[in-house]
């Protein structure tokens, strides 16, 4: 029999799994990471924060240890992990997602495009000529964590659909905003370090090609991937992409071989039940915990790499990885003084205009261009007004944007002016977002009213 605490636990555990995996409600959980930090930075703990921000950390021993802070361990290291699932949602969302049906792909990509280049051109507006031109990457990113944190806020109100169009453009912005870390945000090459890197990823190419799908081969080599493109001066999360893109996306066999092997080990599974006079309990029978076992391994072969490391990892970026990036980077010293030079400082203003106007416009036009002119649709119950309330939420750049600003800015001070500039846009975007949504006329209602139900 069944322990009764064991099948009370199962009954807690699915909606548990359930609760870990979802990233709308992870983005709660960043969100007050986000300011836990902010109220840590301002308090009398103040230099305890920044003391234990740059904890330094020794990975090693003797001359072969790597020495950094926790800031720099987060950021550069813990952050390749968010960027390989990032990759591998890239890589499903292109196979086997939204992004194969090309009209709705043009819509998506029509969105992503000018989400990015409207809010880069009004930064560089309010930048161009100053030593601070070269952060208009920062406002071209979408947190797409925070973003659907407020659609969840807004439940029925809003179609599931436009939850699907918003993962999909924000996958599509990310890309961007990975290519334009790899391709601006690099520091001079070391030849040499980039040889042992490109080195890295043909194995893990002719690993996929002559199908070897185990997990630690392709994360040792990822890890000297990181290694390498680091010293080569190219930003180390650029290897979690690369990796992701070169994991299988292909299952060993098909469903028809599992369907065949798992009723084979069932028959063996009874015929073993039926053997025995007496049942034993599993523990101690060895041929039928082998045979479930097979089941297992079996489930394993037909199933992709890609998808079952991305359900493994999800939970440790969505609940701990994503929340200490923003416990480490969102911890701003505030002050009246600082104020008055933000509100005179390009940087936030650029930041401030690109996120908020740039993001608004750029999606919001170019989808009703691509839509108007036949290249694209939207999804089922999703409209021009819903795709409105979506631009001004992908304002909310915080974790990407956040990001590009620290690869971006070496100097103090402007570093806090655009970490204040995205947290200022970030608010400003999502109440805006939240109310228009919240407010804004439903096509689909006025439809269910004019149109009597059929008979």
């Amino acid at each position: 029999m069944v322990n009764i605490a064991e099948q009370k636990f199962e009954k807690f555990r699915s909606p548990f799994q359930a609760f870990v995996r979802d990233e709308s409600l992870a983005s709660i959980f960043l969100f007050l990471a986000a300011v836990l930090a902010l109220l840590a930075a301002n308090s009398p703990l103040a230099e305890q924060y920044f003391a234990l921000v740059h904890l330094p950390i020794i990975l090693g021993v003797g001359d072969v240890a790597l020495r950094f802070d926790a800031h720099q361990l987060i950021n550069d290291g813990l952050m390749a992990l968010f960027f390989f699932i990032l990759g591998l949602e890239i890589k499903r969302e292109f196979l086997v997602g939204e992004l194969r049906d090309p009209k709705r792909a043009t819509a998506l990509v029509a969105a992503a495009i000018g989400g990015m280049a409207v809010p880069a051109l009004i930064y560089f507006l309010f930048n161009q000529n100053t030593s601070s031109q070269h952060g208009w990457g920062i406002p071209m990113a979408t947190d797409s964590a925070f973003a659907l944190g407020v659609l969840l806020l807004l439940g029925d109100r809003v179609p599931l659909n436009l939850k699907a169009f918003l993962v999909g453009y924000a996958i599509i912005d990310d890309l961007g905003a990975i290519m334009v870390i790899a391709l601006f945000y690099t520091d001079t090459l070391n030849i040499n370090y980039l040889g042992i890197s490109v080195a890295c990823l043909t194995v893990m190419i002719a690993c996929n090609v002559i199908g070897l799908r185990h997990f630690f081969v392709y994360m040792a080599t990822g890890i000297l991937l990181w290694a390498g493109l680091m010293n080569a001066g190219v930003h180390g999360t650029v290897a979690g992409v690369l990796v992701a893109l070169v994991v299988p996306a292909r299952a060993k066999h098909g469903r028809l071989w599992f369907l065949r092997r798992a009723q084979k080990l069932i028959d063996k599974v009874e015929r073993l039940e039926k053997r025995e006079r007496v049942q034993e309990k599993i523990l101690g029978n060895p041929q039928q915990h082998g045979a479930v076992e097979a089941v297992e391994q079996a489930a394993a072969l037909a199933t992709t790499p890609l998808r079952r490391w991305e359900r493994s990892l999800e939970p440790a970026v969505l609940w701990l990885i994503l929340p200490l990036f923003a416990f480490a980077n969102a911890g701003i010293p505030l002050s009246w003084e600082r104020f008055a030079e933000l509100s005179v400082s390009p940087i936030a203003w650029g930041i401030v205009g690109g996120l908020v106007i740039g993001k608004t416009v750029g999606i919001s036009v170019l989808v009703w261009l691509t839509v108007r002119l036949g290249w694209g649709r939207l999804p089922d119950a999703v409209t021009l007004p819903h795709i409105v309330g979506l631009a001004l939420l992908g304002g909310m750049g915080f974790t990407m944007s956040t990001f590009i600003a620290v690869l971006t800015f070496d100097v103090d001070n402007e570093l806090y002016l655009a970490k204040t500039g995205i947290l200022i846009a970030s608010f400003i975007a999502g109440l805006c977002g939240y109310l228009w949504l919240r407010f804004c006329p439903d096509e689909r209602a006025d439809k269910a009213v004019k149109e009597p139900p059929v008979a």
